[in-house]
């Protein structure tokens, strides 16, 4: 962790046998420094190398690769938010040889295991008396399952043998590259809807109608494309408060990630604590504490406007959550963002000019220039502009 802190890039370019190697003794065994320091290192990673690292461990292998393997699914549960209890690399007979347990409030708990190959029968029943045993000990949800996270894609013997099985209805089957599809599409996403039914895809349900995995595609996409639409498209406001649709020239929207990712990675530095991305515009560090919305406004052509943000219900009641929450505004042609606490935010609101639309709502963050060139929040419902100075930072290169 120390080489991490320090040297962020060049530990990246390391493979995942070169990671454990290099945390604790190198040796992964249960209730180790080395397994210890490299949970803390993958729950910190940008979640495409928690990919690579998956996929390192499945077509090339090492020695203990299946038990770093069990880690990073793990921690894959941690990115779609379930509160995830890590198992033990071996059983012994005096402790239950589960491989993960996800939680997440009001939905029923999973029991993981994690299979690096389907090539030889699983014994079904020793994993169901792994869950009876937990249950005895009060340590799952009564309506909990199992859910067997398999390395390979093609999983049909293994299908067949837990349809043709009783546990037909009490265990699942996910493949690790799909699991990661998940991960993804909550990534893409602000919509805590989507990261609900993705969670509940998981669990046992009937497969003849499939409305509930066509619900996760159908909202991701509206999702994203709504919020990409916020985002090259806003109004202009004037002082008097009408709003003047003009037209605009959009932003590539690889562009505006890029920027938001900079933003993001040099608010981390200043704060000294890794922020994980949770989706396309929120971050929040490990312990959740803290917290970052992240939005980007290219450079309007009205000099009184040039920047403009909307400040969703749903990142708000992400920030409500943090400890230490902020709104950081990022624009494209500056090297320079400014991250707003959610405490102005919370006492503010009611200031801001508020779009209703059915589902559709959101303030108006609107940016404005003062006489002597500095930027401003204009709270126009009651005439005050807020400077932004004291909460800019810099970042970019020329």
């Amino acid at each position: 962790m120390s080489f991490w802190k320090s040297a962020k890039d060049e530990v990246l370019t390391l493979s995942i046998e070169q990671v454990v190697s290099s945390a604790g003794d190198g040796i992964l065994r249960d209730q180790s420094a080395c397994s210890t320091e490299f949970r803390e290192f993958l729950g910190k990673v940008p979640v495409e190398s928690l990919f690579g690292y998956a996929r390192h461990c499945l077509d090339k292998g090492f020695t203990r690769s299946g038990l770093a393997l069990q880690d990073i699914v793990n921690e894959f549960g941690r990115r779609l938010e379930f509160q995830v209890e890590d198992g033990l690399y071996q059983g012994t007979r005096k402790t239950v040889g589960f491989d993960g347990i996800w939680r997440a409030p009001g939905e029923p708990d999973l029991v993981i295991e994690v299979k690096t190959t389907d090539s030889f029968t699983v014994d079904l029943d020793t994993h169901a008396r792994y869950k009876e045993r937990l249950l005895s000990e009060a340590r799952l949800s009564k309506n909990a399952s199992t859910l067997i996270v398999v390395g390979r894609r093609d999983t049909g013997a293994l299908e067949a043998q837990i349809r043709g099985s009783r546990y037909a209805w009490d265990m699942r089957l996910i493949s690790v590259e799909r699991l990661i599809k998940l991960v993804q599409i909550n990534e893409k996403s602000d919509d805590p809807n989507t990261l609900k039914q993705i969670r509940q895809l998981l669990q046992p349900f009937e497969y003849t109608k499939i409305d509930r995995i066509i619900d996760v595609i159908f909202t991701t996409a509206v999702d994203v494309e709504t919020q990409q639409e916020l985002e090259q498209e806003a109004p202009v406001e004037v002082e008097q408060g009408v709003s003047i649709s003009r037209p605009q020239n959009r932003t590539d929207y690889e562009l505006l990630n890029a920027k938001r990712q900079e933003a993001v990675e040099a608010f981390s530095e200043l704060k000294g604590k890794e922020l994980v991305k949770r989706s396309r515009t929120l971050f929040w560090s490990s312990d959740k504490e803290l917290r970052v919305c992240c939005a980007v406004s290219k450079k309007y052509e009205s000099d009184y406007q040039p920047y403009w943000y909307a400040f969703h219900p749903k990142w708000d009641a992400f920030l409500a959550e943090a400890k230490d929450g902020y709104f950081v505004l990022a624009c494209m042609d500056r090297l320079e963002a400014f991250a707003v606490p959610y405490s102005w935010i919370l006492a503010h609101k009611h200031d801001l000019n508020m779009t209703e639309n059915g589902e559709r709502s959101y303030w108006h963050i609107a940016i404005t220039t003062l006489e002597d060139g500095e930027l401003a929040i204009n709270t126009s419902k009651v005439g005050v502009k807020t400077p932004l100075a004291p909460y800019r930072f810099p970042f970019g290169k020329p």
